[in-house]
């Protein structure tokens, strides 16, 4: 899209406004994620630079699962490339709505940062999108996020214990909001999440199949939830 003149500190002003509420957000979140860091093992530090270098919720939280259970190498790249999939889909979208003057290298700067919540908003933009504008909108959201696993595990030390557990009811709390009212308003999207309910907890609590590791199980409750919505509820082109 073209948006031949524009004044780069007003776009960036602009990304910067728009990023706010997603920044309190990912702060939130984000500080239940510091919290259960610390209790599957990692440093403040190490964190905190997972944080800044990830920035993707479901990921960093399946992440931090499997470094908690003491999965393997190959889980982990496995369940990343599953859970972050999406944001191959989403970028390719978003490249459609860029500025001609955002190069292959500027492109490359903006999908570090391309989160679903981002993405929408980018979206939702009324103009053409300019590196300017993404820089502004995602600087805010990646310092929320990274300071929200900052003080949540530094918080986890400092909190009593009880609290400290309480507070990773955050995670699930967070999940349910995702999903309820999507859930609510699509049938599709209902059965899906049952199926992966039931898949989960198959693998939970049937033996030899709650043997495979937490990394395994996610995978292909994944697969198995998403092809099963791909065969019943097909998507038609006009949609």
């Amino acid at each position: 899209m073209k948006n031949r003149k524009y004044d780069s500190k007003k776009e960036f002003k602009s990304g910067l406004k728009d990023g706010i509420p997603i920044a309190l957000g990912y702060f939130a979140v984000s500080f239940s994620l510091g919290i259960s860091m610390v209790a599957a093992g990692i440093s403040s530090v190490e964190g905190t630079v997972m944080s800044l270098t990830n920035l993707t919720s479901a990921g960093e939280f399946a992440g931090v699962r499997i470094i908690a259970v003491g999965g393997t190498i190959a889980e982990m790249a496995l369940t990343q490339l599953i859970i972050n999939l999406r944001y191959s889909l989403m970028s390719l979208s978003l490249s459609q709505k860029l500025d001609e003057s955002v190069t292959f290298w500027k492109k490359l700067l903006i999908a570090f940062g391309n989160t679903d919540e981002i993405f929408a908003v980018a979206m939702n933009h009324q103009k053409s999108l300019t590196l300017p504008y993404m820089l502004g909108l995602q600087s805010l959201p990646i310092v929320g996020w990274t300071l929200g696993t900052f003080f949540g595990a530094i918080a986890t030390g400092l909190m009593p214990e009880k609290v400290s557990i309480a507070m990773n009811v955050m995670l699930y709390g967070m999940f349910i909001a995702i999903v309820v009212p999507n859930a609510k308003k699509s049938k599709p999207v209902l059965i899906v999440v049952l199926i992966a309910v039931i898949l989960s907890c198959m693998f939970y609590y049937i033996p030899f199949l709650n043997e495979i590791s937490t990394g395994i199980t996610i995978i292909i409750c994944t697969v198995l939830a998403a092809v099963a919505g791909a065969i019943f509820f097909p998507v038609k082109p006009k949609d």
